[in-house]
């Protein structure tokens, strides 16, 4: 062997492997794993000891997305400036001061054109909703079709009865509206002169008029006062709820009518009391804060009959000149 032959090095002969380095790999991940998580474990276990770390006992929350009320404030005023957009308003500026007036909206504002005022018209039907004007307009034509409807005239069939009292007030108080008018036909041919003479003497006689006698009626303020036909009588309402008969001139008290539970509102004699009707017959009507209404005679302190039918306060009772109807107002 020569010495070139010794001198030359070794070739290294490579080693091939056949199959897959997978399970090798594997083996090498799950220990490195085991190793980390055995650290990791060792730490938390520290941290937990130290305090510094706290685990829950297996409390979950659910945690939802949402959005902060600043956006949903700007998305929706950014949909109502597109509402606002699609609107078409009226450029006659009565028709906009009419639409903010039934809007209840002020119809102009202090600095405030026409430009602006349309605007402010569009901005708040872009609020409302643009069918808010025409539901207002509506209401308003129906308001005032009912106005309408209550001032026309109307009729409607009454009770017989109804018919029966109308026909005898009519044939009651033709014949005296006829003298009425021929009475007032006579007066009109009456000279001026002696019209005037006529007023001047009666304007004399109630200058000579003076206080005949005084008398305390009630303890409580007396309400309403009402002289007799014969004129012999007079009639007195307290809010004590009592009404008493005095007598002309002397002024002393005939009889306390008891009754009323409140305040009397009015007392009216009937028109033929003390002249052609009986002392027992009907001969005074009364009527009170609590909606009673009271018939009484000249014989007794208590009343004959009670009219009913009065849901409220009744104010005022007054006879027909006939006695044979009796009116009262609420």
């Amino acid at each position: 062997m020569s010495d070139e032959e010794d001198s030359a090095p070794a070739v290294k002969k490579s080693r091939v492997f056949y199959g897959s380095l997978e399970e090798k790999e594997r083996q090498r991940i799950t220990m490195e794993t085991a190793s980390s998580a055995t650290a990791g474990s060792d730490a938390l276990k520290a941290g937990i000891r130290a305090g510094n770390i706290n685990i829950s006992s297996g409390e979950t929350m659910e945690m939802e997305e949402r959005v902060s009320e600043r956006q949903l404030e700007a998305l929706a005023e950014f949909e109502r400036r597109r509402r606002a957009r699609q609107i078409t308003v009226s450029t006659d500026d009565a028709e906009v001061k009419a639409g903010l007036r039934a809007l209840g909206e002020p119809i102009t504002l202090f600095g405030e054109g026409p430009a602006d005022r349309r605007e402010r018209l569009r901005s708040v039907l872009s609020v409302v909703g643009p069918d808010a004007l025409k539901r207002s307009r509506k209401d308003e034509e129906r308001a005032k079709r009912s106005r309408d409807e209550c001032l026309q005239t109307w009729y409607h069939e009454g009770p017989a009865s109804l018919k029966e009292a109308r026909l005898w007030l009519a044939r009651y108080s033709l014949p005296r509206a006829m003298r009425r008018l021929e009475a007032a036909r006579a007066l009109k041919e009456v000279a001026e002169a002696t019209k005037t003479i006529r007023q001047q003497e009666l304007h004399k006689s109630l200058r000579n008029l003076n206080n005949f006698c005084s008398q305390i009626g009630d303890d409580r303020p007396i309400s309403f006062c009402h002289f007799s036909p014969d004129s012999k009588m007079l009639a007195t309402a307290s809010w004590s709820g009592l009404c008493k008969l005095w007598s002309v001139p002397d002024c002393a008290l005939i009889r306390t009518l008891r009754g009323h539970n409140t305040n009397v509102g009015a007392v009216a004699f009937r028109p033929q009391a003390g002249v052609s009707l009986d002392r027992s017959d009907v001969s005074l009507a009364s009527c009170a804060a609590d909606g009673t209404v009271k018939l009484w005679n000249l014989e007794s302190d208590e009343p004959v009959a009670d009219i009913e039918g009065h849901g409220d306060r009744v104010s005022r009772v007054s006879w027909h000149p006939s006695g044979r109807f009796l009116g009262t107002t609420w």
